[in-house]
């Protein structure tokens, strides 16, 4: 499914995983004259020079509720940890890559796909990805799931109520939906599919500081021998 801001085909699938032509309704290649081609540094020798075991680690959850402050917590310390990272952030993205996207279902469906087969290649290329995103929809989350290997997609969500979320509005956004200056938005008028079973599950209620909640998921990371 594709946005009406996307010109075109938009970006077309790269999973990671050596497929070939791949399901159309999860919006991936569709080419029937594209073959993987399975280089000779793989994954592995890639994972073994950094030392680190790569995954996904997906944070989602309502605007304001934290994602990118505790994600960019997470990966300083795995810096100081000497890990080799990058952090995807939703608003970044959209400068660029994603720039062409707007904020209706179908886009924010798009959005997702394309980061998505972003973190996947980085992941492959050995990297321990941070994807900092609302990614409202569970069926499109699970579609980045399942384009990874099994253990790969850590789904973190940061679980802050609408009113807190509200409440903290950094960005005045919440103000200005209440407002009907922007339509579409998560938690106001677009729905909001908490996570059933995350990996990680961060209660940031005002109860805990984002620096503890952070070290909840590097500890996560350690016992699943990423770091």
């Amino acid at each position: 499914m594709q946005g009406k801001g996307v010109q075109g085909k938009g970006v077309q699938g790269m999973g990671v995983q050596g497929m070939g032509v791949q399901d159309e309704k999860e919006g991936a290649c569709m080419s029937d004259n594209t073959v993987w081609h399975a280089h000779r540094v793989d994954r592995a020798q890639r994972e073994a020079l950094n030392a680190q075991r790569a995954c996904l680690l997906w944070f989602t959850g309502l605007s304001g509720s934290g994602k990118s402050t505790i994600a960019g917590l997470v990966e300083e310390r795995l810096h100081q940890l000497g890990k080799l990272t990058y952090l995807l952030d939703g608003d970044n993205v959209r400068q660029g890559l994603n720039g062409d996207l707007g904020f209706s279902d179908a886009d924010r469906v798009e959005n997702v796909r394309r980061i998505g087969e972003l973190s996947g290649l980085f992941v492959d290329a050995g990297v321990i990805t941070l994807s900092a995103f609302i990614s409202p929809f569970r069926s499109e989350r699970a579609a980045v799931r399942r384009r990874l290997a099994a253990g790969d997609f850590i789904e973190v969500f940061v679980d802050a109520p609408l009113a807190t979320c509200e409440a903290r509005d950094p960005k005045g956004l919440y103000r200005r939906a209440r407002a009907g200056e922007i339509a579409d938005f998560t938690g106001i008028d677009s729905p909001y599919e908490p996570p059933q079973a995350p990996e990680v599950h961060l209660h940031n209620d005002g109860s805990r500081s984002p620096s503890a909640m952070a070290q909840q998921v590097v500890n996560y990371l350690a016992g699943r021998r990423c770091v």
